[in-house]
């Protein structure tokens, strides 16, 4: 990749965060409407015990359902806004809230569960590795991890095309920004893993939805 394009790769992903900090106050009306209940019933299924460590948490929905299964939860996000908006919904009595990069970010301890929601589709190609080898950072010995997404774009927000990677969102007010959105497919994704050294079954779900669980290679049953 070219200096021009790895500095228009990180523009696009300063876009991304800025999105969201704008994005927070009118988030939840935006959620997509289509969302059944499949998803939240897999994590139940899936009983995120222990320590859980929640990558890009946003307003805290997905943290409020880990706090049912876990002793303690440490939610990070780039958006202090969401951040407020996470602490507001769940308190902080087992949640340490850190505001932070994720591609910048490490961990400083270990989890028995790596958790993200509808964050893995916003990770660029070039750095989907570089994120799977921080997820194994965080993780214990055996931990597992548990993630939800989607791959739904619609045809106005495909600026540069249907093989672009790179889509527009718009506020309520109609304010535009670049953000990175991969249109992953469960079978192709499970491969990618899988040449990563990771153990990890991806499910579609209803509509554009799709949920995986799992492990590192040898590390799970």
């Amino acid at each position: 990749m070219t200096p021009t394009r790895d500095h228009d790769s990180q523009n696009v992903l300063d876009e991304q965060v800025a999105y969201y900090r704008a994005r927070a106050p009118e988030y939840e009306s935006g959620v997509l409407p289509f969302l059944g209940p499949e998803l939240s019933e897999a994590l139940d299924a899936f009983r995120p015990a222990g320590s859980v460590l929640e990558l890009a948490c946003g307003p805290g929905i997905w943290t409020a359902q880990l706090l049912r299964h876990a002793a303690d939860v440490t939610a990070v996000d780039a958006s202090p806004e969401m951040l407020a908006l996470a602490s507001a919904r769940v308190g902080a009595g087992r949640v340490r809230f850190l505001s932070a990069d994720l591609f910048r970010w490490r961990p400083d301890r270990r989890y028995d569960v790596v958790f993200f929601g509808f964050w893995l589709s916003h990770v660029p190609h070039e750095r989907f590795a570089s994120f799977w080898s921080l997820v194994a950072d965080c993780l214990k010995p055996g931990g597992r991890v548990f993630f939800v997404d989607d791959a739904y774009r619609t045809a106005e927000e495909l600026i540069e095309g249907e093989r672009s990677t790179t889509i527009r969102r718009r506020l309520d007010d109609g304010t535009a920004y670049r953000i990175v959105k991969v249109p992953h497919r469960p079978a192709d994704l499970e491969r990618r893993l899988e040449d990563l050294g990771w153990r990890v079954e991806v499910h579609p779900a209803s509509g554009p939805f799709f949920w995986g669980a799992g492990g590192r290679r040898g590390e799970v049953g």
